[in-house]
């Protein structure tokens, strides 16, 4: 019985684990790009410290721990964790939060915990809250099983949403008491349903900026100033229709796209296959609104392997009671462009650059400005043992194969892991799933699956140790 498999895990999320993250919701502790003074409203601090104070609570023989505080930086939790051999595992995840977003029900808050059935709601709860947690509960299972396993070491930075800017920095720092681990487990990721462990493939890369346009000194009445003066939206559309085909969304930038490889395009069908129409039904379209594909394998790749631009910001605009006829003088715009995984994000910048500011319409003032950027990941091949480990845990535990899929989404840690280990294996995973909703309203955390996860994780540690 796949009960008595998880039965220590599942007292332990019931009795502490979830508890400790109820309380972990109600701190505000946003990432410092949406917090700028967050040093002095404390609430990372407040993190660190409930996040701690449990991991010594729960503490393993011989486990170390120590917040590490870089001068300007956020700090991170780094414990270390003595194993049978002196392999090593790096188990990774964050603590920080995105902000709070708008649209949440009208019972839900995004700092105050609600316990509706299997879900726990509330902001930060599976982006990434429980990683710290179902990590050490993941060794401690073992140690409780008297299951051999590498030395461990867990890495929780607190800067991950603001495109973990801090890192690199700590990397450095601790390179040496890192080691070089041949395996790194990551739970910061998504699964496409609940009902089977899914190991992330890719991750897109990001640049992220702020295109400006300017076309008057001030505002002027629009019965004086229409059709002299070019609007700022029109310039807005035109240098937008230089990136992007306006009837289908394609990016049109050849330099933003890659080669997609033959083996994640046969993942894709196999995720197609497994999840069907819920890739977009899972979605809160509203009624009559169609994805953009019919075929659900295109639908995954054009998440995972294809740019794609948002945009997710805007200045200049009044509100519509402040809504005055005045034709605008400026306009600025949060774009997010989303990059193939192997794309070069520091080349996909200069195109970007380029393209939006030569040339601009009517000899408007145009300037973009990146604010952040990352290349995407694509994990090595994975080794036998670890395919195998995957398939097994995730049938033992969720009663079905493991699945592999890519993920639009960063997770920049992943890159500069792949960089500074190139032998090591990653397991990339997580809890974000069908209407978890990470960075918008309503977020939530299914915990049967976190309980589940945690054991995969244990397993495939145990397998670590075993494949030599």
């Amino acid at each position: 019985m796949i009960e008595q498999k998880t039965a220590y895990i599942d007292q332990l999320w019931d009795n502490s684990i979830t508890p400790t993250l109820m309380e972990y919701i109600r701190i505000p502790n946003k990432s410092p790009q949406f917090d700028k003074n967050w040093r002095e409203h404390g609430y990372m601090d407040q993190a660190v410290t409930l996040i701690s104070q449990w991991c010594h609570s729960n503490a393993v023989e011989n486990m170390q721990l120590e917040v590490v505080r870089l001068e300007n930086r956020t700090p991170v939790i780094f414990i270390e964790i003595p194993g049978s051999n002196d392999d090593t595992v790096l188990l990774y995840g964050h603590l920080d939060k995105q902000p709070e977003m708008s649209g949440w029900d009208t019972d839900l808050h995004p700092w105050k915990p609600v316990l509706r059935g299997d879900r726990l709601y509330g902001r930060g709860s599976a982006d990434d809250g429980y990683s710290t947690f179902a990590s050490l509960a993941a060794i401690k299972s073992l140690r409780e099983r008297q299951i051999p396993h590498a030395r461990c070491v867990i890495l929780i930075e607190a800067c991950e949403e603001s495109g973990s800017s801090d890192l690199p920095y700590y990397i450095n720092a601790l390179e040496q008491r890192i080691g070089k681990p041949s395996l790194v487990i990551c739970l910061d990721s998504g699964c496409g349903n609940y009902d089977q462990l899914w190991v992330t493939t890719s991750l897109r890369g990001l640049v992220g900026g702020v295109l400006k346009i300017d076309v008057l000194r001030q505002g002027v009445h629009s019965g004086t100033g229409s059709g002299i003066v070019p609007s700022c939206f029109r310039v807005l559309r035109q240098l937008l229709d230089r990136i992007e085909n306006r009837e289908n969304g394609d990016i049109i930038l050849s330099d933003l796209h890659v080669d997609i490889p033959q083996q994640r395009l046969q993942q894709a069908d196999q995720a197609a296959r497994v999840l069907g129409k819920s890739v977009f039904e899972d979605l809160p379209f509203l009624p009559g609104v169609q994805p953009e594909s019919s075929s659900i394998a295109d639908l995954i790749i054009r998440r995972t392997w294809k740019p794609a631009l948002s945009v997710i910001g805007m200045d200049g605009i009044p509100l519509i009671e402040n809504a005055g006829n005045v034709t605008l003088p400026t306009l600025s715009v949060k774009l997010s462009m989303r990059l193939p995984p192997s794309c070069d994000a520091e080349k996909a910048i200069l195109t970007l650059k380029n393209c939006l500011e030569r040339n601009p319409p009517l000899g408007a003032k145009v300037h973009y400005e990146v604010t952040d950027n990352g290349s995407g990941w694509n994990a090595p091949a994975e080794q036998p043992w670890l395919i195998e480990s995957a398939k097994r845990a995730s049938l033992n535990f969720f009663g079905k194969e493991a699945v592999y899929m890519g993920e639009g989404g960063s997770i920049p840690f992943m890159g500069m892991l792949g960089e500074k280990f190139p032998q090591a294996q990653f397991l990339i995973t997580g809890l974000l799933g069908p209407e978890s909703n990470a960075h918008g309203p309503n977020e939530f955390l299914h915990i049967p699956t976190g309980k589940k996860l945690t054991a995969c994780v244990a397993q495939v540690i145990a397998d670590h140790y075993k494949r030599s």
